[in-house]
């Protein structure tokens, strides 16, 4: 039996460590191709193998890993090629956690590998997920395609942003009309888009009535929303100082020794924060009468603006959060803090 306890004491006093017996794999994602390693705690337990990064490659990992009694398989995201991949092994019932590359890179850092090859990754993941368990889940197909129809509207946003800094210093009138045009029709598309996700989300049941609870909160838009649910699935499952580091809204301490330097936040989803700041800032001066009460709290007892927003945009996360985790509508009145 496979020990899942880290350091769990045997009855001699001494300390087994679970990694040393957990047979997992590692997988190194590149655009055309699949580099798999198996291993045994951190050992290599056979020569790893290449597939194509394709559905023939997929059906063939799959195989080859549920053959092979894993305990679970970790893969680094790699700007959307394992996005297939993860789906395929999550359909298929195998137990896959995804990496930030940051988490990966320290891990080499730490055990001062330099080294770097396609066959070297895969193991160093295979290491990495011997050595650490995370509970985070890949996100259900219906998820991941809401959220690739997400990111584009979220690209066209980006592309209206840059039009719309060039217009700024642009004076050729020729130029400023089809810079204009271009701004005109790009948020012309990002509205179509945006209602053919909300009504591609709507034919989810769950997911509607998710969309609908949160818009009963004052200050939460469509956009908010839609983001929220797609980006923040946990949303309504989990604490909330625990949804406030997961959203990257949460402060942390920074003190050692003498040093007392201000708490500030870091990490998290950066969609899912921005996305709420852009909600807070006006639900903090007109449309929620809670966040206004906190704005003006923090901002007359000396906080600057960027602080007392961020506590808006945390406390919105909360309302939020409530709601799901209730399953009933925000009530203004019951939320004065």
């Amino acid at each position: 039996m496979v020990d899942r306890t880290w350091g769990s004491h045997r009855k001699d006093g001494t300390t087994k460590m679970a990694q040393a017996s957990t047979k997992v794999a590692g997988i190194d994602t590149g655009k055309h191709w699949l580099d798999i390693a198996v291993a045994v705690g951190e050992q290599a337990e056979a020569p790893g193998f290449r597939v194509g990064n394709d559905p023939a490659g997929w059906q063939l990992v799959i195989e080859q890993l549920t053959a092979a009694g894993l305990e679970r398989v970790g893969i680094e995201a790699s700007g959307g090629y394992e996005a297939g991949v993860v789906s395929a092994l999550h359909q298929a019932g195998v137990p896959i956690q995804v990496y930030q590359p940051l988490q990966v890179r320290l891990f080499a850092r730490l055990r001062l590998r330099h080294a770097k090859t396609d066959k070297l990754d895969a193991a160093l993941i295979a290491a990495f997920t011997a050595s650490c368990h995370f509970d985070r889940l890949p996100a259900e197909a219906r998820m991941a395609e809401l959220a690739a129809h997400l990111g584009y509207i979220e690209q066209v946003e980006d592309d209206i942003s840059r039009l719309k800094t060039r217009l700024e210093q642009q004076r050729e009138p020729r130029l400023r009309a089809i810079m204009q045009a271009d701004i005109k029709a790009l948020a012309q598309r990002r509205s179509r888009e945006r209602q053919r996700l909300e009504d591609s989300l709507r034919q989810h049941k769950d997911l509607a009535c998710r969309l609908d609870l949160l818009l009963s909160i004052q200050g939460i838009g469509r956009p908010t929303a839609l983001t929220l649910i797609i980006r923040l699935n946990e949303l309504g499952k989990l604490s909330r100082t625990q949804i406030a580091a997961l959203a990257g809204l949460a402060p942390f301490d920074r003190q050692s020794g003498q040093s007392r330097r201000s708490c500030h936040i870091k990490g998290g989803r950066p969609q899912v924060r921005t996305a709420l700041y852009a909600a807070a800032l006006p639900a903090a001066f007109r449309w929620n009468p809670a966040l206004v009460r906190l704005y003006k709290r923090l901002t007359a007892n000396g906080k600057p603006h960027k602080l007392a927003l961020t506590a808006c945009a945390r406390k919105l996360l909360i309302f939020a959060n409530t709601v799901l985790a209730r399953q009933s509508p925000w009530k203004p009145q019951t939320s004065q803090s």
